[in-house]
């Protein structure tokens, strides 16, 4: 019996997948841009099954790596973000030069995989350097991604990236004290597009790319809202705007270009009309103010501590911060001890007295 499923592309675009199951078979599948097409294939493959013309050799059962990564590219890949895309094509790439494209999805191992892990660890990854734990992860997930589909369409039983994962160490929260908050934003006065960033980075905790990403029609200056419409969890954010940065908004906004709605469009002409950080004033404003150790990120980190010390529960900075579970705020639990204390003091005040 032949399946059909329509999936529609992020850019507009139509794909159809056939898969074709029949009793004392495993399913087979392939994607088409026309029903049609889907169509035809499905009946003829059922007609040589019914004729006898298709016997599934143990070869033919099982299948390779780089035919696992094809269907995947084709299927999973259109349904994720450009960004997404790029980043898992990486990931793929490597694992099929890693382990090696012809290499049978029935063969691969856990110690497979965690020697795969050593190496990208040795400076063997995309991009020649030692990956990071968090690095090395990534590079995992998107493998275990493309082996849980494998698993659900009954290509392989068991998925052997399950568990598997590189020890990433705590994270480190580095955050401005009162007296670095206000020598750094001294030091980005009059700097046109870092002050901006600055500001908005350290009263939204909006990431840089984010930032970098909005369009002047994302801008409600009246609702003074700015909407983030691609996040990296994939969800869309309101970030409320400060007066500061309504004011400084106002400003870009009267010598902004009208061919280009990026707000923080570069100022470099070999941008080509792209926003891009400005890496030279931001390390110009770091040294002005004598600010050590810190990167513009951190500014995300201060927004987040800031919050934890003025009271704000873990929920409340997780949901500010845009990130759909606690995990990732628990590191800000610690800034939030007295808050935490005076919440418990007062409940047993009130059930012992």
């Amino acid at each position: 019996m032949a399946t059909f499923e329509k999936r529609v592309l992020k850019n507009g675009g139509i794909r159809w997948r056939a898969k074709v199951r029949i009793k004392g078979h495993r399913p087979l599948l392939k994607v088409f841009q026309r029903k049609t097409d889907a169509k035809r294939w499905a009946a003829k493959v059922e007609a040589e099954i019914q004729d006898g013309l298709r016997v599934q050799t143990t070869r033919d059962q099982r299948r390779t790596l780089a035919q696992l990564f094809e269907v995947y590219r084709q299927e999973v890949l259109p349904t994720v973000s450009a960004k997404s895309q790029s980043d898992r094509i990486r990931h793929l790439d490597w694992w099929q030069d890693q382990l090696g494209g012809d290499v049978l999805l029935s063969q691969l191992s856990r110690p497979m995989l965690a020697d795969g892990l050593r190496a990208l660890a040795r400076g063997k990854s995309a991009s020649g350097r030692p990956a990071s734990a968090a690095s090395r992860n990534r590079y995992l997930a998107t493998l275990r991604h493309a082996l849980s589909w494998a698993v659900r369409e009954e290509w392989i039983q068991q998925n052997p990236a399950t568990l598997l994962r590189a020890r990433e160490p705590r994270g480190i929260v580095r955050f401005l004290s009162e007296d670095e908050r206000a020598r750094l934003l001294d030091a980005v006065r009059g700097t046109g597009r870092l002050e901006l960033l600055v500001h908005m980075a350290l009263t939204t905790g909006a990431r840089q790319g984010e930032l970098l990403s909005l369009r002047w029609p994302d801008i409600d200056l009246d609702r003074r809202v700015a909407r983030l419409e691609e996040t990296k969890n994939g969800d869309r954010r309101a970030l409320p705007l400060h007066d500061t940065v309504v004011q400084l908004l106002i400003e870009r906004g009267r010598v902004r270009r009208i061919d280009n709605d990026l707000v923080f469009l570069s100022d470099d002409h070999r941008s080509r009309g792209t926003a891009s950080f400005p890496r030279t004033a931001w390390f110009q404003a770091l040294e002005d103010a004598g600010i050590e150790n810190f990167r513009f990120h951190d500014l995300r980190h201060t927004f987040a501590s800031y919050l934890a010390m003025h009271g704000a529960s873990l929920a409340e900075i997780a949901e500010a911060m845009g990130h759909k579970t606690l995990a990732m705020v628990s590191r800000y639990a610690h800034l939030s001890e007295s808050h935490t204390h005076s919440v418990v003091r007062n409940m047993v005040d009130s059930i012992l007295t």
